[in-house]
């Protein structure tokens, strides 16, 4: 795996399904997936019960049938899919960028693929729905953000649409051409 990537690639924390209150960490590092428990119970059988912990290589973990089923039972079929995905060496380098450089990177795109991007994951509409990634788009735009598109925008309440940009873009040309044609 990449030696830049960091020691930790994954970590899930989460309590078992019901009527189950114990508690489970999985952590994927860049050699070992580690799946960790804590029984909490008010039975005073077990009480005296430690926290139990198993470690494995990627190799194992995608050979034992057992973990991944319980990871699949606590986490979800999506999460285990992430995490072989990861064991076998296949990790989202766009997952791991900052929020703020998605959205400079982002920005740079059609409004049509911004809008099929946000279909991809939670994460991307978050992003592609912001009202900072908005005003970026219009910034690049259309050089400067006046009052009185700041206004229209709170007005709107969503900072700028699909049908709101070039509504403002030409409003500031008109703006603009008003001024000009002033004495």
């Amino acid at each position: 795996m990449a030696s830049w990537l960091p020691e930790t690639l994954f970590e899930i924390v989460g309590q078992g399904p019901p009527p189950s209150k114990d508690y489970y960490q999985l952590l994927v590092t860049r050699s070992q997936v580690i799946f960790r428990w804590w029984t909490i119970s008010l039975r005073s059988e077990y009480r005296s019960t430690k926290p139990g912990e198993t470690k494995e290589t990627h190799e194992d973990f995608l050979e034992n049938a057992h973990l991944q089923s319980q990871t699949a039972i606590i986490f979800g079929v999506r999460i285990l899919d992430y995490v072989i995905n990861l064991c076998k060496g296949q990790v989202d380098f766009l997952e791991r960028l900052s929020d703020d450089l998605l959205l400079n990177i982002i920005s740079y795109l059609d409004l049509e693929d911004i809008a099929r991007l946000s279909q991809t994951s939670h994460r991307f509409a978050k992003l592609c729905m912001s009202d900072k990634l908005s005003e970026q788009i219009v910034q690049s735009t259309c050089d400067t953000i006046t009052p009185d598109m700041r206004a229209l925008a709170a007005d709107v309440g969503r900072c700028f649409t699909n049908k709101l940009q070039p509504q403002l873009c030409r409003r500031k040309q008109k703006h603009g051409s008003l001024r000009d044609k002033q004495p």
